[in-house]
């Protein structure tokens, strides 16, 4: 049975502690949209891997085929808000 959007972020937010996460999905591929504070001074690899790691299981049994990430800090999200 494929995933439902609310289903990963709720995920993401229970394993990343303050994250915010807005999914958005078809059932086969997902984009997430990803604000935590635990990025602050990561490497855009390394937040992603970070999301990952909490839906590691669903990627490797197939109940999640395809993930693509925004990974963003507090501060980062702010100024991209302001910017707009």
């Amino acid at each position: 049975m494929p995933m439902q959007p609310d289903e990963i972020r709720d995920i993401i937010e229970a394993k990343l502690t303050g994250a915010e996460a807005h999914v958005e999905g078809d059932g086969a591929h997902f984009t997430a949209v990803v604000v935590c504070p635990a990025f602050i001074g990561k490497s855009r690899i390394a937040k992603q891997q970070m999301v990952y790691d909490t839906v590691r299981e669903q990627l490797l049994d197939g109940t999640l085929h395809a993930l693509s990430l925004k990974t963003f800090t507090p501060d980062e999200w702010q100024a991209l808000d302001d910017g707009q």
